[in-house]
Parts: C-alpha cells; structure tokens; sequence
C-alpha cells in the first residue's frame, strides 16, 4: 500500500531523532548490581555444592566450567579448589595424564563426626584433670579453714615471726661459734672421725681389689673398673699430703 504523507513524516522523524542511552545503560547498572562478590568461603560453599549436588567425579577443566557458570571467578577456582583438597573435603586423583576431583556429602559428615568425637574425648580428659585438681584443691584447704575471729591468720603470722627470728638467731649463733675454742675442738673431733671411716672403707675397696686380682684373676685395670674406681683413689690422708 502506498505511504501517506503522514506515515512519510512519522517515518522519517523517527529515523532523524536522537538515540538516547540511557535505557541501555541503566540495564548495565541494573546487571551489574544483582552480581554478587563472592568471598572465599562463599566460594569453597559453591564448589563443594557442585561436587555434592550431582556426586560426580570431574577434570579440572570440568569444574572451573560449572564453577564459572555458577559465579565463581574464574581465576581463583584453582585455588579455591586445592584448599578444599588440603581440607580432605575433595578427593583428587591423577590418572593418566589428567587429574580427576570428586567429593561425597557423606565424607564431610564423617569428618564432622571425628571431629565431634575427638572434642568430645578432650572433654571427657579435661573434666577429669579438673576433678583431680578438685579433690586436691579440698585436700589442701581441709584443716585451713579461716574462722569467724581471724585467729588462724594471727597465728599464721605469729609463725612467720618467729621462723624470722630463729633464722637471726642461727645467723648470729653461726658467727659466734667461728671464735669458739669448743667448737673448734669438736670440729677437729669430727674431722678425725670422718677421716679414720674413709680410710676403713679405703682399706675395704682395696681389699676388694687384691681379692678380684688374686682370686678371680682379673687383671688390675679390670678390677679398679667394676669397683668404679681410678688409679687416683687412694686414702683421704695422703691425698692431703700430696
């Protein structure tokens, strides 16, 4: 049908008036507000959501694909996908030349209930360290109970006092007896009794040895050894004259 002159006019505005973008870019806007950053754990729920929902075993191109279809960024699916590995969560498999990836719900419910079961375990350990610590905390405090009147604190201080004291004393007693001709003269006593045992057991080792060198036929060296003994021992006295 021939155009009319109306249709002409409509025709040709449309043709001559200007495209406005607006439209086309608030669609953009619009897009790319509905897209979603994914964090990393967002990512590692996505993934291990692919793996479960078809149970499935994949190559690696496979599950960067589904992964990218499904929002995760390309680049970081690598990634994402080896720390799941590194968590037990996904199993991997080379064979061949390709690597095969696969994981069940039932593995990550596993590793929940050994999870469970070993916190459960520590705190079965730690509820019995405290009631041992429990029992001996009572022990402890049994017979030290403070009364109304303070009077076992008094008396705890009173003990400190004289437990100072005593120890002054001693100190004082220590230096006085360092010029005392009594004290000296038991020393020297003591000295001597001391000095006249070790060379009792002296003479017993050495007769020991004799015995093992004449009787047994050990070689001198031999016997000294297995009495724990040295060419140095010898008696108490002629060290000192040495």
């Amino acid at each position: 049908a021939p155009y009319s002159h109306t249709n002409i006019t409509s025709h040709t505005a449309s043709l001559i008036s200007p495209v406005h973008p607006t439209h086309s870019h608030q669609s953009n806007n619009t897009m790319s507000s509905k897209t979603k950053r994914m964090s990393a754990d967002e990512k590692r729920q996505t993934i291990l959501k692919i793996y479960h929902g078809n149970k499935e075993v994949y190559t690696e191109k496979e599950i960067v694909a589904l992964a990218s279809k499904a929002g995760v960024n390309v680049n970081t699916i690598p990634d994402i996908n080896q720390s799941l590995i590194d968590d037990n969560l996904v199993c991997k498999e080379k064979i061949g030349g390709s690597n095969y990836f696969w994981s069940f719900p039932s593995k990550k419910d596993r590793q929940a209930q050994l999870a469970h079961e070993s916190t459960l375990a520590s705190i079965e350990s730690l509820q019995s360290i405290i009631k041992d610590a429990s029992v001996k905390l009572e022990n402890a405090k049994r017979g030290r109970e403070e009364d109304d009147s303070g009077e076992r604190a008094k008396k705890m201080a009173r003990r400190d006092e004289l437990s100072k004291a005593k120890t002054a004393a001693e100190n004082e007693l220590s230096k006085l007896k360092e010029n005392d001709p009594q004290a000296i003269a038991d020393l020297e006593m003591e000295l001597k009794l001391v000095t006249a045992a070790a060379n009792r057991w002296t003479d017993n080792i050495f007769s020991c040895r004799d015995w093992l060198v004449k009787k047994r036929g050990m070689g001198r060296k031999e016997a000294e050894k297995l009495l724990q003994i040295t060419d140095a021992f010898d008696y108490p006295e002629d060290k000192g004259a040495k």
